[in-house]
């Protein structure tokens, strides 16, 4: 069992082992499939370019595998945090210009070409990755022991629960689209994972795609038009960032809460593996890459990038723990930044197929968070009990705090309310039973 004062994980074996060049490439794919779906969203939502957005998410995930020493086996892609300050900050530049276009969609199919807008947005979004690079700085200076004095087992095991359950509405509105597309590409996924026996048995995602996207297809519910028309070669359109006070003042106090949510990602992330990534490499140095990783899409005119839990969820599920595996995930998504084609055949999958498989991924990080809970042994009583029900309530009930452009929610809203209960009740000596 891994020493930690605070935090205990079991070792756990990682199932690529002996697997060759060929069958690493495989499973990359695989997490490729994984990440795609949200990555690509992102950009669609706020007129980022597509192909930008795969490029910063690939050379973003190989920054972050070296500023962690290459022993993290996470993906990083586009971050839903920054969407909404994203479309704030370029509409009111475009307002400026066209103050008759209301929103991102008529600026896209009347300007077309929204680039000169959006790099103030991109601007900001390189602002707040330095910020995040700070948080990382100080966490070094803090201490991984003091850090993890304030993350306990009953707050960081919540947390991971919360990942996995504030994900599972997403997952649920894409598979009821056709739930019976989704419960093909689930049953799949199971029977593969459970039932099936070798190399087979570590690609339940890739054959849960497969086998939906083939019924998909002979019912007649694939889309190949986009796959018909789109080019075999492209380059990524990037472009310089913008930098003024309005959009700082809007995008960079968004920083807080991912930075926040990374500790949770992090935390899961050693649970499934059975390392202490939080402290070897360190939590400072995941911070770090990630902050950086944020930077240099602002840099390219990407949106900002964060640890994607889709992609936690495939590891949970295959015990693949080699991080090279994701750095072949992030050479696909290289590759389909340049190749136009392919990355519309990937987004020809439908959504019902990617949903059915979700449902899995994203209930394995709560199980793993329940799991976190056990092995450390957490009493689910007295002053315990109430963290974890107030931490529940506020992640999944909609709570917001807002102080001006800032606001926290969701799973950083959580922490922070298991945080500052945890210190109370440690101070006070408040009863454990």
């Amino acid at each position: 069992m891994a020493e930690s004062k605070y935090l205990k994980i079991e070792p756990q074996e990682d199932r690529s082992k002996g697997v060759g060049t060929g069958g690493l490439i495989l499973l990359g794919l695989q997490h490729t499939f994984t990440m795609f779906g949200a990555t690509v969203l992102v950009p669609y939502l706020t007129g980022v370019p597509v192909n930008v957005a795969l490029f910063t998410a690939g050379i973003g995930t190989l920054l972050f595998h070296w500023i962690t020493k290459w022993k993290v086996p996470v993906f990083l892609g586009s971050s839903f945090a920054y969407i909404a300050p994203m479309i704030t900050v370029t509409m009111h530049y475009i307002q400026l210009d066209h103050p008759e276009i209301k929103n991102i969609q008529e600026a896209v199919q009347q300007l077309g070409d929204i680039t000169p807008y959006l790099a103030y947005a991109t601007g900001g979004i390189f602002l707040a990755g330095l910020v995040k690079f700070i948080f990382g700085i100080l966490i070094k200076y803090i201490g991984i022991r003091r850090f993890e004095a304030v993350f306990p087992p009953i707050v960081s095991g919540t947390m991971i629960i919360l990942i996995g359950l504030l994900l599972s509405p997403a997952a649920i509105n894409m598979a009821s689209s056709n739930w019976w597309l989704a419960i093909v590409a689930l049953g799949t996924a199971i029977f593969v994972r459970l039932y099936t026996k070798g190399f087979n048995r570590l690609l339940p995602v890739i054959w849960g795609i497969i086998v939906g996207y083939i019924v998909a297809a002979i019912t007649g519910n694939v889309d190949f038009s986009e796959v018909k028309s789109a080019a075999w070669i492209g380059v990524p359109h990037l472009y310089w960032p913008k930098f003024s006070l309005y959009a700082a003042s809007v995008i960079v106090p968004v920083a807080i809460a991912p930075a926040v949510e990374h500790f949770g990602d992090i935390f899961a992330i050693s649970a499934v593996v059975g390392k202490p990534f939080y402290e070897d490499p360190g939590m400072h140095r995941t911070l770090m890459g990630d902050g950086l990783a944020t930077s240099l899409a602002g840099l390219l005119g990407g949106p900002a990038n964060t640890t994607y839990s889709e992609n936690t969820g495939v590891v949970a599920l295959t015990k693949v723990f080699n991080p090279a595996v994701m750095r072949i995930a992030a050479g696909f998504a290289l590759l389909m930044a340049f190749i136009p084609k392919v990355g519309a055949l990937v987004r020809s999958i439908p959504v019902p197929v990617m949903g059915g498989i979700m449902i899995m991924l994203f209930g394995m990080i709560a199980g793993v968070g329940i799991r976190t809970l056990v092995q450390n042994r957490v009493k689910v009583d007295g002053r315990n009990l109430i963290i974890i029900s107030v931490m529940l309530v506020a992640g999944l009930g909609g709570a917001k705090w807002e102080v001006g452009n800032f606001s926290l929610e969701g799973l950083g809203l959580a922490a922070i309310v298991g945080m500052v209960l945890n210190g109370l009740f440690v101070l006070t000596k408040a009863s454990e039973d």
